[in-house]
């Protein structure tokens, strides 16, 4: 019995061997996989942390230098503001005054709410039907609103603005309805794969229940629609309220006629190039904020939207 006892650990030895030896190499695998995620993590970081630094960066450079006199913006332009180059509040007191602000401030935001609700409520609409009824024609129609998405607006803006001339329009209510056209084209198309990805049982039992197409349209689909919905508004707002172009064609120059970027630049300017860079960039500080504060309420649905609207369906 003992001698079969000894030649059976005998036999089971190398297996034991084997197992451990697998066991050790499982581990150091395990190990390796486990120190190149971490190594993988930190660099992700580090990219991540420069890429933020780099867009940081120039909103930091245009809030340090909206407290600089005029002379040491141009001579030191990336110092913390000293005993020396310190103003205290007067580029925004001046840039107030001079870009007539709180009137172009209200023109702005007149002009980017109104453009930025009419644009999420008819392309919102517009998307739903174009999708739903599936003809030759809604298919035309889809396609023209899609193809306005590669006019650039610098081919059209001289016969748009000699167009918005004839037809009226040189106003704030006509560049809202200017506006809904150019914003169109984005806003259906990520609409539409949106609204691919809903299914069609939800609208056919509130139908059931007793509702009209608008009905069903307001209670049941465009509430389902919130994250792109959010993603558009966002995208449009930092669009039109950033917007220098169309303004300049169509509002024109005048001070408390037009928006903010274009008083901001008209007013910043003197005589024989002369630009009042301090003002200027205060101007651009307080023009940033809104947009700033309303992306930070959103940002969470950006991504969320952005890719519902280019998936589905």
């Amino acid at each position: 019995m003992a001698e079969e006892k000894k030649q059976e650990k005998q036999q089971n030895a190398p297996v034991a061997e084997n197992a451990a030896a697998v066991t050790l190499q499982k581990g150091g695998k395990d190990r390796s996989i486990k120190n190149s995620k971490i190594v993988g993590n930190v660099f992700t970081y580090i990219v991540l942390v420069l890429a933020a630094g780099l867009v940081f960066f120039p909103l930091l450079v245009v809030f340090m230098n909206s407290f600089k006199a005029k002379l040491y913006i141009s001579t030191s332009p990336f110092t913390f503001p000293t005993a020396e180059t310190f103003v205290g509040f007067t580029n925004y007191v001046t840039g107030i005054k001079q870009s007539d602000f709180f009137s172009s401030l209200l023109n702005s935001l007149l002009i980017t709410v109104c453009s930025t609700m009419l644009i999420l409520i008819l392309c919102s609409m517009a998307a739903w039907f174009l999708t739903r009824v599936q003809t030759w024609w809604t298919k035309v129609i889809y396609y023209v609103i899609i193809f306005s998405m590669i006019v650039p607006f610098q081919m059209v803006m001289l016969p748009l603005a000699g167009v918005a001339g004839i037809l009226k329009l040189k106003n704030v209510w006509g560049i809202i309805l200017i506006y809904v056209g150019f914003g169109a084209g984005l806003s259906t198309f990520m609409y539409s794969g949106f609204v691919k990805g809903v299914p069609v049982d939800i609208e056919e039992s509130a139908m059931i229940d007793g509702c009209n197409p608008l009905q069903t349209f307001f209670h049941v689909v465009f509430p389902v629609m919130k994250p792109t919905t959010i993603t558009i508004a966002i995208l449009n707002v930092m669009w039109i309220w950033n917007d220098y172009l169309l303004p300049y064609q169509v509002l024109g120059t005048t001070k408390g006629k037009t928006t903010l970027p274009v008083a901001i630049q008209i007013a910043m300017q003197g005589g024989y190039g002369d630009v009042n860079m301090g003002g200027f960039m205060a101007m651009i500080v307080l023009t940033i904020i809104p947009v700033i504060v309303f992306y930070l309420f959103g940002q969470k649905y950006i991504i969320k939207g952005v890719i519902s609207g280019a998936v589905k369906g």
